[in-house]
């Protein structure tokens, strides 16, 4: 199994501090965001490599900082293209770039289960979490397909904006919806996927069939349709970063003062 982080994004909304430098890098204590997240996932035994998809922009800065790292599995930068938040592929996309690089997957034509590059954690670059994603992996081969996760989540208002699925007592997701105007249950669906190897025929096609490629959640939306998924769920919590105010505080609750 391969880790793909999705590192393409812009944050544009957290202004000056991005600009010209990629969010994930940015300091959390003695780490990074996107550090803490490999730290955890790097010691996982079914791991065998982290590919970091990103952008035209930052890729130089991802390069050099995979250049510091030692980690025990090996660490690939891929480079989408892309210099503008106008311009951006979209999360989609970028995971099909990741997939289809040469040494993984070549062509759709000549895919089976024995010749697919494996199966794929996926996930976004810009959440510290209180839990490993061990538990996740176990689920997802015990379960034999691919998976998301869930979490319960309250406020009516917090489900509109995100994805929700409905799913039975073993897990099995029946339905999912994104940004759904009236959420059918309180499950919402966090960045975090593993897509296994007998769904990349259809993960590779799915542009062609109406999926769409701006958010992680198109992807896992469109499987829901076609294929069975499961969904685990979360076993604590996770922390996104997405503004000053977020960044400021995760530096709070992990350790390094505010900023002046």
């Amino acid at each position: 199994m391969k880790t793909v982080i999705l590192a393409a994004g812009y944050a544009t909304r957290l202004g000056e501090l991005t600009k010209n430098f990629p969010k994930p890098l940015l300091q959390i204590g003695q780490s990074t965001i996107l550090g803490r997240m490999l730290d955890d996932i790097d010691r996982i035994p079914d791991i065998t490599e982290h590919i970091i998809v990103t952008n035209h922009k930052f890729a130089p800065i991802f390069q050099k900082w995979a250049a510091e790292q030692h980690y025990t599995k090996p660490l690939r930068i891929i480079d989408d293209g892309t210099e503008t938040n106008e311009t951006r592929l979209g999360a989609v996309r970028d995971f099909l770039l990741a997939i289809k690089d040469p040494g993984l997957i070549a062509e759709k034509s000549s895919l089976n289960r024995e010749e697919t590059g494996g199966s794929f954690l996926v996930t976004a670059a810009d959440n510290l979490l209180d839990f490993s994603f061990q538990g996740f992996v176990d689920f997802a081969k015990e379960k034999g397909t691919s998976c998301i996760m869930c979490h319960h989540q309250p406020s009516i208002e917090k489900l509109q904006r995100t994805g929700v699925i409905e799913k039975d007592a073993n897990g099995k997701v029946l339905s999912m919806e994104e940004k759904p105007e009236h959420p059918k249950s309180h499950w919402a669906v966090p960045p975090f996927y593993i897509y296994m190897k007998q769904d990349l025929p259809l993960i590779l096609d799915c542009l062609n069939h109406g999926c769409g490629s701006d958010a992680p959640g198109n992807l896992a939306h469109y499987l829901a349709g076609v294929t069975t998924l499961h969904a685990y769920e979360m076993p604590g919590t996770r922390f996104d970063i997405g503004s000053l105010d977020t960044y400021e505080e995760a530096k709070r609750l992990f350790g390094n003062p505010p900023l002046p």
